[in-house]
């Protein structure tokens, strides 16, 4: 499965990064593909493009704020989580998400 996600934080430091990491560990050890966009202090980055985009199966938000640009997944199937539990659980969140998807094909 194609998956894009964000990850933001309150800080826009050390939850942002940790959660992106364990998103792309996570979903690429069960054989998924995923970019993952961050939004912090220093603003956004690897900023996920439109084609990235319409091509995913899955958006994954791990995020404590607000973040810029929701519209852009607005035809997509989202999960929106805070950042603690992709951090603490990052496996298990992709599992139910296919899951989830599985059941309302």
């Amino acid at each position: 499965m194609k998956i894009v996600g964000v990850a933001a934080c309150t800080a826009g430091i050390a939850h942002t990064y940790l959660a992106k990491e364990k998103l792309i560990k996570g979903a690429e050890s069960l054989g998924h593909q995923i970019r993952v966009e961050t939004q912090g202090t220093i603003g956004v980055e690897e900023e996920l493009t439109a084609d990235e985009i319409k091509s995913a199966e899955l958006v994954i938000i791990a995020a404590d704020v607000n973040i810029n640009g929701k519209d852009r997944f607005s035809d997509k199937p989202v999960v929106k989580v805070p950042t603690h539990v992709v951090i603490k659980s990052p496996k298990n969140l992709i599992k139910n998400a296919e899951k989830q998807m599985r059941q309302n094909q």
